[in-house]
């Protein structure tokens, strides 16, 4: 089978491989239909050590944490629920020696590491997906345990964002959205977002007041810098800022200590390979259960950008959209995505 992987030069290389026949217990066969190059493909492959151990290691060293696909075969003591079902995959979500990276033709994973998808999606438009929509699972459920009652949730028109509105809608969390323009504002109130707050002049005291009143006391701030300063005055007491990405780029927060100390905020890194709803077997199975019957939401899907062959590698990774859309790997030579999937 053809295959893409790392070489130890850390660069990107298709060869030929055998395919897998038979999986090992606890891992299913996966024929691939598509994998999305996340950020993390782009950043860990040129600094490893920044991942530490949260990848899975990769038989042959083959590269790749998204995808989807269809189960072809079963390992011992995986579910007979997963045969001949398609799947959303996120390989980084279990760690194991027998795993096949997803950029290849037929990989293998722990079938925890697998979301069942409904036959009537394309499995094509979740290739992406699981590393957005079990981050928003594992933070939530985080939150709650920890007696928040409301969240807010800067880059809001991401695609994690989205995943977090859909379930936040879906437990009945109240959930604000900060966005950088009115167009991303529009985009999410028409997908039924309640609270967007576009992050223009004079927006902190908007937040303060619908924080106040949604106790909306959690931040998931997946941009960092010069706003994690501005909302921070905003954030009602007793507030955690969770910090999960830097969108904001190499500005530094700036908080003062004597709001850190009148208001009781606290401010912790959030990651979801350290969360109880990953690090715990039954908790990520029931996590993948719970969210079957929700995944067929428009907001959980990928966001597809141009499709690339495996040939074509070096210009997928080059690839880069200013919307946010990811390059898509499949084993055919690549097209355009469809408008229609756009």
């Amino acid at each position: 089978m053809k295959a893409i992987c790392v070489t130890v030069n850390r660069e990107l290389e298709v060869r030929d491989l055998p395919a897998p026949q038979q999986p090992a217990a606890g891992h299913v066969l996966v024929a691939m239909e598509a994998s999305a190059i996340n950020h993390g493909d782009k950043a860990f492959l040129k600094m490893p050590a920044a991942a530490g151990p949260q990848i899975p290691a990769s038989r042959h060293d083959v590269w790749g944490a998204s995808g989807a696909g269809r189960v072809v075969a079963l390992g011992d003591g995986v579910p007979a629920e997963y045969a001949g079902k398609q799947v959303a995959i996120y390989r980084s979500l279990t760690r194991s020696p027998d795993s096949v990276g997803l950029w290849c033709e037929t990989a293998v994973i722990p079938y925890t590491s697998c979301l069942i998808l409904p036959e009537q999606v394309n499995a094509r438009d979740y290739c992406g997906s699981l590393v957005n929509v079990i981050t928003a699972y594992a933070f939530l459920e985080e939150v709650a345990e920890a007696g928040h009652q409301g969240v807010i949730v800067t880059a809001g028109n991401s695609a994690t964002g989205h995943a977090m509105a859909a379930l936040a809608r879906a437990r009945q969390m109240p959930a604000i959205f900060l966005v950088r323009s009115e167009a991303a504002a529009e985009t999410l109130r028409a997908l039924g977002v309640e609270h967007v707050i576009v992050t223009s002049e004079g927006y902190a005291g908007q937040l303060a007041l619908l924080a106040a009143a949604l106790r909306a006391t959690a931040v998931f701030d997946g941009v960092g810098g010069e706003l994690m300063g501005q909302i921070a005055p905003a954030l009602p007491a007793n507030s955690t800022i969770y910090c999960y990405g830097f969108l904001g780029g190499a500005a530094p927060a700036a908080i003062h200590t004597t709001l850190l100390m009148m208001k009781n905020l606290t401010i912790r890194r959030f990651s979801n390979f350290e969360s109880a709803t990953v690090k715990q077997p039954a908790r990520l199975v029931a996590a993948l259960k719970a969210l079957e019957p929700l995944i067929a939401d428009p907001m959980f899907a990928t966001w597809q950008g141009q499709q690339f062959s495996y040939q074509q590698i070096d210009a997928a990774m080059a690839y880069a959209s200013p919307d946010g859309r990811k390059a898509i790997l499949t084993a055919q030579e690549g097209s355009a995505v469809p408008q229609s999937l756009q």
